[in-house]
């Protein structure tokens, strides 16, 4: 390497500095330059790229940087050049003063592999100081008496500079009075003193002026001079003399300004003003002057500055007493400046980082630290700890650096950032202790899957809800932060009934709300069951899913529907039959209806709006009933019209009316006489139509009459052949009126009523064939007498219908076991006895099931395909629903079948369903006479 000094032109000297320059030791992690003192600041001092094993490019990317320990940063790195230079002037006498070889430690951090090196830059001195004296004139008096060879103390000039730069030698100008030798003292400093060559006489030479040189040994030399001034006195015979040569004392460093150090004491048995001695400082360096201060008269040293010990811990200085006459001694004064524990310890961050991943592995880097104490012996010593129980720890590395460390595995949920607390205390007495702190963050990292708050939900929405209403919101936590813990929220996919689910609901997948896409119909699905899935953003993403269960509300939209009696199609009117001799609460008829709603909404209540007659007739509140509210008179009318509501306990409750016309009458005859007064109140282009039927109807009766008259005549000219004939025509005659007159009602009773009659004229017997009615709705009572079809009467059959009952000309008493149980008889109307206390079942899914049943066999019995007798105790179903569905699980519709001029209503006897036989029939079930009408 090449550099330039100042102030310095030989050859020489520049050659050994480069020598010195290029110099370097190396150790285990030390590095050593030299440099001399004054250059220019980016003067080269060392490849340090080189030394570290690098190259220059390197220095940047690995973050390689000094550490100083002073306060001022004299060195730099050149990131191109991977030197290091100088970043300032640099004064070795600044730095290291009196010392003769000055160091300067530092160290080299490499950053990303957390590596330290020790560096040591030596200071070489130049000769940029020339000798000085600290006095401006040196007086000297000497009394004209003294002898020849006396030596008087000069002061000692002062060189910063060391080796052969500083004081080398004095000059004293030529004179003939006056010579110059140097003396050696107790350190080896030479000390200049001005020898007495012959002998003065004051009357000549009052006073004598000198000029003391002292010259260094630089090149070029420099030098500093100083006048002297020598007065010649009258005799004094006596010089000062102090107790002592020396004074030391060791004082500690914390003593306050004007505090006594010592005191010197001199004394001079010479009287007057020859025997007054005062004090002086001599050779005084400039940081002693400026920490001690003398006084003349007293010989007592004080401080007037601040000791610092870690400044300077030695002062050595020179005291001077001198009498009135002129007369002086020396003696000199060693302080000592003891260490006192007055530093507190300092910690210098060097690298830290103000974030940390959660969930990092134990042991990762959070800082590097530097402790320094500028105290010594035990006030340097430092240890260094973490306050309180943090998952953190020091590890020591070089020196006193320290590494700052995780012990565990941190949870930004737990704690999201750490005031970690760093104290370091010294050895001292009382111990000193500084604190530092280092705010570190814990940085998220995507551990946490959104939870809910719940592990399902259920949610309930009306039937009939508006489009896009919202009905329910789903939330999930997240504990991460920012992105990780932003959640959406999607639907599993899954269809209803065939239809994607995403068609009926959707979610907003930012805040969680459900909204319906669809009006829900309750008669078309009850509930629904959707799971709800929620979606962080994290890397990678984290999820959770919550099922929900959407219930529909019933909704009083659908009225009451009326099964029983049902608008004949032909538009002819339904008629029911009441018997003049009805007592009152005989059963007239029954309105059924059902409703498609459930709960309170499908419960209903029957009431009679409007009657011809008013308190003839009574309608069941519950049950539907229609009875007779007292004993029919002569002058109630034939035809009765009634208007009975249906209505169910919805909000707003819906209602459906039905109009029934009864026909008072004890037979057939009655009613088809009064037939052309009855008319359709419904369409009136049919009432021609209506007409015509009735008239049929009558004269299809009239010749059934006569057929009936004359068949009865054949028959009792065999009346002492056989007695079952008789018995046939009393079964023919006792064939009671059937109760419901209608379209319907015409053609069934042409085709039960019907008959046809073959003759023969030689074989002297009769047949009268009995087709069997296709009318589904009429029961024929064929169940005890076989399934013959067409059943054939004649004489040679006696036999045949003798095996019926001899008793079936008689009407059978009611059979209670036609009637369901209460717990047999679920439903709307069917479900109440005859009070009207009755209650409703409370389970609404139980109500829909049977209502649901009770439509499909009305359904079957408009198709005509169903019948009562479709099997026992199954009203038909079996076929459709399985044979799981007997009776005690649905409505029976033949308690809508009731024997005109009883109080019972027809049902399935649970004596032939259960193998028991019925207790009104005495053991046998007996056919009555009449028709039954359902």
């Amino acid at each position: 390497m090449a550099y330039r000094l100042l102030r310095l032109d030989c050859r020489g000297l520049v050659l050994f500095y480069i020598f010195l320059g290029t110099l370097r030791e190396s150790g285990a992690g030390q590095i050593r330059y030299s440099v001399p003192e004054e250059t220019d600041k980016g003067f080269f001092v060392g490849n340090i790229s080189k030394d570290l094993g690098l190259e220059p490019w390197e220095l940047a990317e690995r973050r390689v940087r000094i550490i100083s320990r002073g306060k001022t940063q004299l060195f730099a790195l050149n990131q191109r050049s991977g030197s290091l230079i100088t970043a300032g002037r640099i004064d070795r006498e600044e730095l290291c003063e009196t010392v003769s070889s000055c160091f300067l430690n530092m160290e080299v951090l490499v950053e990303d592999t957390l590596k330290i090196y020790g560096l040591e830059v030596e200071i070489l001195d130049i000769n940029d100081n020339a000798p000085s004296f600290q006095e401006e004139e040196v007086e000297i008096k000497v009394s004209e008496h003294v002898t020849p060879g006396w030596r008087f103390p000069l002061p000692k000039a002062r060189d910063p500079d060391v080796g052969m730069n500083s004081l080398q030698r004095y000059q004293l100008n030529p004179n003939s009075y006056f010579s110059l030798q140097m003396r050696g003292g107790a350190d080896g400093a030479k000390n200049p003193e001005l020898v007495l060559e012959g002998s003065l006489d004051r009357e000549k030479e009052a006073a004598h002026r000198l000029l003391l040189t002292a010259i260094d040994g630089g090149d070029p030399i420099l030098q500093g001079a100083v006048p002297i001034r020598v007065v010649v006195l009258d005799v004094n015979d006596h010089i000062p003399k102090f107790t002592q040569p020396v004074y030391g004392v060791s004082v500690p460093e914390n003593l306050s300004s004007g505090t006594r150090v010592l005191v010197v004491k001199a004394t001079d048995p010479d009287e007057g003003l020859n025997g007054e001695v005062a004090y002086s400082f001599r050779n005084m360096e400039s940081k002693a002057s400026e920490m001690f201060q003398l006084d003349s008269r007293t010989g007592e040293v004080l401080i007037q500055g601040s000791l610092d010990f870690e400044k300077c811990r030695f002062y050595e200085m020179e005291i001077q007493s001198q009498d009135g006459g002129g007369l002086s001694t020396t003696a000199k004064i060693l302080i000592t400046v003891l260490d006192v524990n007055d530093n507190v310890p300092e910690i210098t961050i060097t690298s830290s980082t103000n974030s940390v991943l959660e969930n990092s592995p134990p042991g990762t880097v959070i800082a590097l630290l530097n402790v320094q104490d500028q105290d010594s012996g035990e006030n340097g010593q430092v240890s260094c700890f973490i306050l309180n129980d943090l998952p953190f720890k020091l590890e020591k590395t070089y020196g006193n650096y320290y590494k700052l460390l995780t012990n565990r595995v941190l949870d930004r949920e737990q704690v999201q950032s750490y005031n970690i607390t760093l104290t370091a205390t010294d050895q001292g007495s009382p111990p000193l202790s500084t604190e530092t702190h280092i705010a570190l963050n814990v940085a998220d990292d995507n551990d946490n899957p959104p939870t809910f708050a719940h592990s399902s939900y259920s949610a309930y929405i009306p039937e009939n809800n508006p489009r896009g209403a919202s009905f329910f919101s789903v939330t999930a936590l997240d504990l991460d932060s920012k992105e990780n813990a932003q959640v959406t929220y999607s639907l599993a996919e899954d269809t209803v009934q065939g239809v994607p689910l995403s068609s009926y609901i959707s979610i907003n997948s930012n805040s969680g709300v459900l909204h319906a896409l669809h009006s829900f119909d309750y008669e078309q699905f009850h509930d629904l069951q959707l799971w709800v899935t929620a979606l962080d953003s994290g890397d990678p993403p984290l999820s959770s899913n919550v099922s929900l269960s959407l219930f529909i509300l019933d909704q009083n939209d659908n009225a009451p529907q009326i099964l029983y009696p049902t608008l004949p199609t032909d538009g002819s009117t339904g008629v029911e039959l009441a018997p003049r001799s009805a007592e009152p609460g005989y059963l007239v008829t029954k309105v059924v209806a059902v409703d498609r709603d459930s709960g309170q909404n499908a419960w209903l209540s029957f009431r009679l709006l409007k009657a011809s007659e008013p308190g003839l007739f009574a309608v069941g509140l519950h049950t539907g009933e229609v009875r007779t509210a007292r004993a029919l008179l002569d002058r109630d009318a034939l035809k009765q019209s009634l208007v009975v509501a249906v209505q169910d306990h919805g909000q707003p409750p819906l209602s459906a009316t039905v109009t029934l016309t009864v026909a008072v009458a004890d037979s057939i005859p009655d009613v088809l006489a009064d037939l052309d007064s009855m008319k359709a109140p419904a369409d009136p282009d049919a009432s021609g139509l209506t007409l015509y039927l009735v008239v049929a109807v009558a004269a299809v009766s009239c010749v059934f009459l006569a057929f009936v008259i004359v068949l009865l005549a054949l028959r009792l000219r065999r009346w002492h052949a056989s007695r079952l004939l008789p018995a046939v025509g009393g079964g023919l005659v006792g064939v009671g009126a059937s109760p419901f007159v209608g379209v319907d009602g015409v053609r069934a009773f042409l085709q039960t009523y019907s008959h046809e009659v073959s003759l023969t004229a030689d074989s002297r017997e009769s047949h009268v064939i009995f087709p069997q009615p296709n009318y589904a709705d009429t029961l024929v009572s064929q169940e005890s007498c076989g399934k013959s079809e067409p059943l054939l009467i004649a004489e040679d059959s006696a036999t045949d219908l003798s095996k019926c009952d001899p008793r079936s000309n008689q009407q059978a008493p009611p059979n209670t076991d036609w009637r369901f149980s209460q717990a047999q008889r679920p439903g709307t109307s069917g479900s109440q006895n005859g009070d009207e206390t009755g209650t409703w079942p409370n389970n609404q899914f139980d109500t829909e099931m049977l209502q649901a049943m009770i439509l499909a066999s009305a359904s079957e019995a408009a198709d005509g395909s169903s019948t009562l007798g479709g099997g026992a105790g199954t009203m038909g179903l079996s076929a459709r629903y399985g044979p799981q569905f007997t009776l005690q699980h649905v409505p029976d519709y033949r308690q809508n079948v009731y024997i005109p001029g009883s109080n019972a209503t027809l049902t399935n006897a649970a004596g032939k369903r259960d193998g028991k036989a019925p207790a009104g029939g005495n053991g046998n079930k007996k056919k009555s006479g009449k028709k039954e009408k359902k």
